[in-house]
């Protein structure tokens, strides 16, 4: 077996580990570094008869891979990414490549990517999402920066990514932190559609008072129809575990706090910035937070009675059409906000390749996707898939039940406040004038902010 090896990763944890040995399965050689050297008898022990290896010592590593060099860093974000980045440059060669498969704040990309480019290395943020199943088997892959540079590390991406009709999960997104900044939207999706699965759920176990069996057999025959998506079938799966330490499910065990890496947040925090609403990532985000209050919900629990439950029940029916309702509002949010950064900081992304790479792979993979991909090959300037006539279509026959569903959970006192987020966004975009004229008035009145006027051009004032 030859010394010089085509793929070097950094990072040998569950992640790293499995990408690597992915890898090795598309007939590319690769070697590992980790610090831990538990680690690297792991990938060694694993990766018995393939072409890998590993080492604790970061000169052995760079002299073991075939230059021009393509590096991945599979380590938190933040400090240690930087930390290793510092450890190796000194080592490299110009033209040799670093990649970032981590979920690093974009403006820390930016930052390294001008960094490095000083030293003439080439560095990347690449978003890859599936798990630790999904970079063993095949990850949807985010890459971004230096078009020319792509093309080294092209085939490596393009072999062990998921695959589609035949199409690999993976495309060049776009310049500078292109990658890392398509990837955290897709994690605020991921939130917003967590969140309103969750939702769904509580309506079903409080409202219907379904058991887990059938649940279980509800997400499945869900996961059979418009629903069919990842986090569907996993929901599925989780309701059939039993627990192991007591008598009954898992799932009913589990302390209802739900935590938190950032990249939610992030999303929320960046749409703010450009002035895009996602209010139901932004929900997701908050309900996260709220669950965190735990002492404080139980000792209120105590203090506020539950209104009577509505007798006007939803059917599951109606539950699994607001729900879909809700996932085209939340990608169709998050899509926006794609658009406008691809704007805002010259990405130059794509829409139809976005929707494409996520089609498989990826943690909001759906049928949707490919629904998606078609609205913005037919039309590559859309700025909202609310305004696709498919799509329009779609959230017109889902509406109904959207709102059937919230009333009863507001009437019950069931927190929905993702299905409401959607409901209000929609109801908001849908309107052509809004009282938000009131608003201008009362700043004009208090601070002199001046306002538009309706039938004529120019900015105005009034002394109320």
């Amino acid at each position: 077996m030859s010394n010089t090896y085509n793929f070097g990763l950094v990072g040998l944890g569950v992640m790293g580990r499995n990408f690597i040995l992915n890898v090795t399965d598309n007939d590319f050689s690769a070697y590992g570094l980790d610090t831990d050297p538990e680690k690297v008898s792991a990938l060694v022990e694993e990766g018995s008869g393939k072409k890998v290896g590993g080492t604790t010592l970061k000169e052995e590593f760079i002299q073991k891979l075939e230059t021009p060099r393509k590096i991945m860093l599979l380590v938190p974000a933040g400090g240690p990414v930087d930390s290793v980045i510092e450890d190796l440059w000194p080592l490299l060669d110009k033209g040799d490549l670093i990649i970032d498969g981590g979920n690093s704040f974009y403006t820390d990309t930016d930052r390294r990517i001008n960094y490095l480019a000083e030293k003439g290395i080439h560095f990347f943020g690449s978003g890859v999402s599936g798990g630790a199943k999904g970079a063993r088997f095949g990850p949807s892959i985010m890459p971004g920066g230096d078009q020319e540079a792509y093309e080294l590390i092209r085939p490596v991406f393009e072999a062990v990514s998921a695959k589609v009709n035949g199409e690999p999960c993976v495309d060049y997104m776009g310049k500078g932190s292109a990658g890392n900044y398509v990837k955290m939207v897709h994690n605020g999706i991921e939130y917003g559609l967590m969140q309103l699965i969750s939702e769904s759920y509580d309506i079903m176990m409080r409202g219907l008072g379904k058991s887990n069996e059938e649940l279980h057999q509800i997400f499945h025959q869900w996961n059979q129809g418009k629903l069919q998506s990842f986090l569907i079938e996993i929901t599925a799966e989780i309701f059939t575990h039993k627990d192991e330490l007591e008598e009954g499910h898992l799932v009913d065990f589990i302390l209802d706090k739900a935590k938190q890496k950032g990249t939610g947040k992030w999303t929320s925090q960046n749409a703010m910035d450009l002035g895009i609403p996602v209010p139901t990532i932004d929900v997701a985000v908050s309900m996260r937070e709220i669950s965190a209050m735990k002492s404080l919900r139980e000792k209120a629990d105590l203090l506020y009675k539950d209104p009577v439950m509505d007798a006007d029940r939803p059917t599951v029916e109606q539950i699994e059409d607001a729900l879909y309702f809700s996932y085209l509002i939340t990608y169709a949010q998050g899509m926006t906000q794609l658009a406008a950064a691809s704007e805002e900081y010259d990405y130059g992304l794509n829409m139809e390749r976005i929707s494409k790479i996520w089609r498989g792979g990826c943690i909001i993979r759906s049928s949707i996707l490919e629904d998606m991909r078609k609205a913005y090959d037919k039309d590559p300037s859309l700025m909202s898939l609310l305004l696709d006539t498919d799509f329009v279509t779609r959230v017109t026959n889902h509406v109904d039940s959207a709102r059937k569903v919230a009333s009863y959970a507001i009437k019950s006192g069931i927190t929905t406040s993702g299905l409401c987020a959607s409901l209000t966004y929609f109801d908001a975009f849908r309107t052509g004038r809004l009282p938000l004229n009131l608003i201008q008035a009362q700043r004009d009145h208090f601070g002199s902010h001046t306002y538009e006027r309706i039938d004529r051009e120019g900015i105005f004032h009034t002394e109320w």
